[in-house]
């Protein structure tokens, strides 16, 4: 038993920025629940004494969270990681704006949006992150061809379905922006074996969020659905969004770095040769 312990943490890829990521997730959890403690005393009242505790448990909640917390430990590397957290917290910000102003969705504070949710979409990232490589993994053997074909057939799909979902709102500005945006990234795909195991990642870690925010309303969709299937594939959409963020920084940083540096040498050359 004390072996397999031992062995535990090297089977699930932990290592030290793991740990790290663990406190720092915690100390969110924490900062969460003091922040907006009136919501988090609300959901506390409705426990009822006179119920069994273990059926009171939210299951679905505490399963999606674990989940999370094991994912985003598996082979943590701050190099990375730290790009995909700022993505996700920016992109799921810009996304929860879309939706709440627009309501195509409303959250039951009725905040648009509400700012307690957004630190989910960064752990929401690392997870898909974490999924797409096991994805990777499991599927290298397979041709490009086939991953071309999925690839169209996957997100014309989706934004056929994107566009019937958001066609009461298209008089808002928010909604063009997005719509021309998923036209662009699906029009111009950079790596469609990594763009369709990213977006599968994100809509089946999506499925699970969706279900339990619209069935515990803690979230509503104009349409009523616990959840829509827009919803589900839309945290697909989001994923590859942010990883194409994240590939155009990568991309564009060095470059911008070095021209900076050799505009810096040519300055300080200058002002050695004017002396």
């Amino acid at each position: 038993m004390s072996l397999m312990l031992k062995r535990l943490p090297v089977l699930l890829g932990w290592n030290r920025t793991s740990y790290a990521l663990l406190s720092g997730f915690l100390a969110l959890l924490l900062l969460i629940g003091y922040v907006w403690r009136p919501l988090l005393e609300a959901y506390l009242a409705t426990y009822n004494p006179a119920i069994p505790f273990w059926y009171q448990v939210d299951w679905l909640l505490l399963g999606i969270w674990v989940v999370m917390t094991l994912l985003i430990m598996a082979n943590a590397n701050i190099k990375t990681d730290w790009l995909i957290t700022i993505v996700g917290f920016f992109g799921g910000l810009v996304i929860e704006s879309w939706g709440t102003q627009t309501w195509l969705w409303s959250y039951y504070t009725y905040e648009r949006p509400p700012l307690w949710i957004i630190p989910a979409w960064p752990v929401a990232s690392l997870s898909i992150d974490r999924l797409y490589r096991l994805l990777r993994r499991w599927t290298q053997v397979l041709p490009e061809s086939v991953f071309v074909i999925f690839y169209w057939l996957t997100f014309l799909s989706f934004y056929l379905i994107m566009w019937f979902f958001v066609l009461p709102t298209f008089d808002k500005s928010l909604t063009v922006m997005a719509l021309l945006l998923c036209a662009f990234l699906i029009l111009t795909p950079t790596d469609r074996r990594a763009m369709v195991l990213i977006f599968l990642a994100g809509s089946g870690l999506g499925y699970f969020l969706e279900r339990w925010g619209t069935t515990r309303q803690c979230w509503t969709y104009y349409t009523l659905e616990t959840p829509p299937v827009f919803a589900v594939f839309a945290h697909g959409m989001a994923a590859v969004a942010f990883w194409r963020v994240a590939q155009l920084y990568s991309l564009f940083t060095p470059k911008i770095l070095k021209l900076l540096q050799g505009f810096t040498v040519s300055r300080v050359n200058n002002r050695c040769n004017s002396l």
